[in-house]
Order: structure tokens, then sequence, then C-alpha cells
């Protein structure tokens, strides 16, 4: 049994360990938390049921603060002065089900056995809050193995920022953020959590607090929200995508070809395109929000679907589509939207487009709106759109799936396509033609360079534009 009684509240942090910021690629900007039911507290030696049906059951390995004082309105200085014992914390969630309660977590992490803790208390007086340690094994491997001298929000600043608007009662319990090594656990595992303070006199810790995973038979309920898992939910999951085995198709842009399609215009591409049997690869309607823009890049895909009251209750609000498609993006990648042709509400903004370009993206298109186009503009990345308005998305669209098939501004798109912009638009090519389309492309601009010298110098376009014979003849004689 637990030495701790049942908390009144169970406060969790979603980030806090730069190892796990880095992880995630996003860095918070203040403390954000969850609640987690008092029901979840689970002992150690206890054992958890993954969810029948579910796939995705992961540890999270963590150290739990115990409210020691009633505390109201602390400042940080005094917020860990409020704490009275620290213990081992395992905040277990069910990806499958994240997308029924966005940011609240509610269904994901709260159910019963989803919080065990123990098996000892340190009194928070013997140690420093910054001399901590957490450790996290399966199967007797070391899995998390992180300290507490870096974190992002300080034991004292999470005490003082909760208390501003929530009175903290004894016995209360904060969770204060995994490190990075959090990953999925199956039937049969078994999970164990040490926090220790190994500068401290005598060395401190909490012992190991056991969890045992064990597979549940009673199947969730057709009435409720029923399990629902993607590669990008799986690799948030398992930490990678190696691990979680998903990969990516490899990338069909060399540094040759991309150099190649950069000397081209997307006219020529076009036109390439069309012997190749593609007369519809350009995406129409869009132009870009920087005259003289030239993007190059993968595509990623994001869809939205009409806006209809119930779909954007259930799918438009926490970290949606939109968001999670912007804080996936990768190096060389381009964001593509559809809109279904629907300018009259915004897709885009100044903040994720920003979110893209940190993390290197290539662009951004959309067959709809940019919102805060000004500032999109400033952020300094490629970004095409059909159109600009103020209006937030909610108004016309429901961002509904990443990383599909989509039809935008009239072309279909896959992810790992290479897209292409320029002044003239933006074109579409099947990543299995990149290749003969940046060969045919950079033949054909270096031909037109030639021709356009030749009528420079006076040449009639009569035989020249197109070359017949003997203009061909003497282009390849000049080129050796």
């Amino acid at each position: 049994m637990s030495v701790l009684p049942r908390p009144g509240k169970i406060i969790a942090l979603h980030l806090n360990y730069p190892s796990r910021i880095a992880q995630r690629g996003r860095v918070p900007e203040f403390p954000s938390f969850f609640l987690k039911p008092p029901s979840s507290m689970a002992a150690s030696g206890d054992v958890i049921e993954r969810p029948a049906g579910t796939e995705l059951l992961a540890y999270e390995g963590e150290i739990a603060l115990i409210v020691g004082t009633r505390t109201r309105r602390a400042t940080p200085e005094e917020g860990w002065a409020s704490i009275s014992g620290i213990t081992a914390a395992n905040d277990w969630g069910v990806y499958d089900l994240r997308h029924a309660d966005k940011g609240s977590n509610l269904r994901n992490k709260g159910g019963d056995g989803f919080t065990p803790l123990g098996p000892e208390v340190i009194p928070a007086a013997s140690v420093d809050p910054r001399a901590l340690r957490v450790r996290t094994w399966v199967n007797g491997v070391l899995k998390q193995d992180d300290t507490t001298a870096d974190l992002a929000f300080p034991f004292g600043t999470l005490v003082a920022d909760l208390s501003q608007l929530i009175t903290l009662e004894p016995g209360d319990v904060i969770l204060t953020g995994t490190p990075a090594g959090s990953s999925v656990a199956a039937p049969g595992d078994v999970v164990e959590v040490e926090v220790d303070a190994p500068t401290a006199p005598g060395a401190p810790s909490t012992g190991r607090l056991v969890t045992r995973v064990v597979e549940g038979t009673t199947p969730l309920a057709g009435y409720g929200a029923q399990p629902r898992v993607d590669d990008r939910q799986r690799i948030e999951a398992w930490g990678d995508a190696e691990s979680a085995g998903v990969t990516r198709p490899s990338p069909a842009l060399t540094e040759e070809l991309r150099e190649k399609l950069a000397s081209a215009a997307v006219a020529t591409i076009s036109a390439q395109l069309r012997k190749l049997g593609c007369p519809h690869s350009s995406i129409d309607g869009v132009h870009p929000l920087v005259p003289g823009t030239k993007m190059i890049g993968i595509a990623r895909t994001l869809r939205f679907i009409a806006h209809r009251p119930d779909l954007f209750e259930s799918h438009g609000g926490g970290y949606n589509a939109q968001k999670r498609a912007f804080d996936s993006l990768a190096e060389g990648e381009v964001l593509v939207i559809e809109a279904r042709g629907d300018a009259t509400a915004g897709t885009v903004g100044d903040v994720l487009a920003l979110r893209a370009k940190v993390l290197g993206a290539a662009g951004i298109v959309t067959d709809g709106a940019a919102r805060d186009s000004a500032a999109v503009a400033a952020v300094g990345i490629p970004a095409f759109a059909k159109g600009v308005h103020p209006s937030v998305l909610g108004r016309r669209h429901v961002p509904w799936e990443i990383d599909t098939a989509i039809t935008c501004g009239g072309a279909a798109v896959l992810p790992g396509d290479v897209v292409v912009g320029d002044d003239d638009g933006v074109v579409v090519i099947p990543r299995q033609l990149v290749g003969q389309v940046a060969d045919a492309a950079a033949a054909q601009e270096a031909e037109d360079a030639w021709v356009a010298e030749r009528v420079a110098e006076g040449h009639p376009v009569d035989g020249l534009f197109p070359l017949d014979a003997e203009w061909r003849r003497r282009y390849q004689e000049e080129r050796g």
C-alpha cells in the first residue's frame, strides 16, 4: 500500500525538462497544466490496464511534489517552502484517446491506476530541489535518466503560478513533467520509477515505484470515444519514428535535383510535366505573399473540411490537426493545405508561419486564405495563398487530418511529392518523376537562354522558337 493518502487534487505539468522540450520541438512560454482525477492514484506494485483495443499506453517517470501547507498567492521564492515532500510518480497516458478530450487529457490520462505514486516520501526540507534525479526502467533496462538542474520552470515557480488562482491544500500532488525517454509499454512489461537526491546527505531515495502492465479485457463502449491513432501519435508516444516503426518515404529531392529545379521557372517545370502526361500539376489560384519568392520543398499535407459546429467542437480545439501539422514540419518540407478553394477564412497566420520557419520548413501553400498576411510575409518563409482574410479558420473550416492525399487548387498532392513555386504560381511534381522533370527543365532553361541571346542579336523567332532542325544543329554545336 502507498504511504500517501488520496490527494484532493492531482495537477500535472505538460513540459519542463529541456530534453523533453527538445524532443517535442516546442518551447513553452509559461507553465501549462492539466488535472488528473484523484481516483487515478495507484500504489507501487499495482497493475495498470492497457484499455482493450488500444496500442499506445505510454509511461512518463516524474517527480511528484506533495503540498504541505495551505497555499495561496505564494511567490516563486516561497513556493518550495509549501512542499512537504517529494515522491516518484508515473504519469501514464493512452495516446489512442488523446483526441477525445483535447487539452484536458481526461480519458487519455485519467483512468483508474494511471497515476502511481510512491513508495516512499523524501522530506522536501532535506534536499535541494535543483539536485534531484528521476530514472525509469522498463523490464530492468534504464529508459529515462535526468536531473532537475536545468528545468524550464523550477518547482517554486510551479507552486507560485498555480497558487495565483487556485488554493493548494495539504496533500495535493503536483506532477512536474517528464524528461526524454518516455515511451510505450506493452502488457507484461514492468515499469519502475525512482526519485533520489544523490548529492544530499544519505542520498535519500523514494525506492522504486513498480507498475506491471496488463491487457484490458473490456472493450470501450460504442457510445463513447473510440481509440484513434495515426503515425504522428505513434511517433510521439514511442519518442521517435524509428522506435514507432514509422518511416517517411525517402526524400525525392537531392541537392543536385534541388539546384536544377532552382534554376528553372515554374512555367518551364509545368511544361515538362505536361509532356509527361501531367497537365493538371499546377495549384491554381495561389500567389506568393511576397513577390519574387522562390520555393522548393517536399510536400507535407493538411486537410480542412467545411465547417460544421459538432465537427469543429470535436476536431477544432486544442492540439488539432492544424497545430500538429505545423509542429511536425521538418527542414525542407512544404506544408500544402487543402481548404477547398475557400478564401473567406484564414488557414495560416503569423504564429504558425513562425513555427514553420523556426523548424526550417521550405514553405506554406494554401488554396484558402492567409490571416495576418503582412505579418506572415514578414516572417520570411515562402508562403503562397489564394487570398487574405481577417477571420479565424473556425468561420469556414475544420482542421481534419494530416499527411494524407489532398486536392489543393485542383491539383492532387501526396506527402513526399515535390512542390515548386515562384511568381507564376505553384506546381506539384510526383515524387517518381522528380528526376526526369528536373533534368528536362534544366535542359529547357539552358535552351531558352540560348534562344533569348539569338533573339537579342536580332534574329526572328520563326524557326528559332521553337528550334527547327537547323537552329538545333547550331545550338548543339555551340554546346559542344
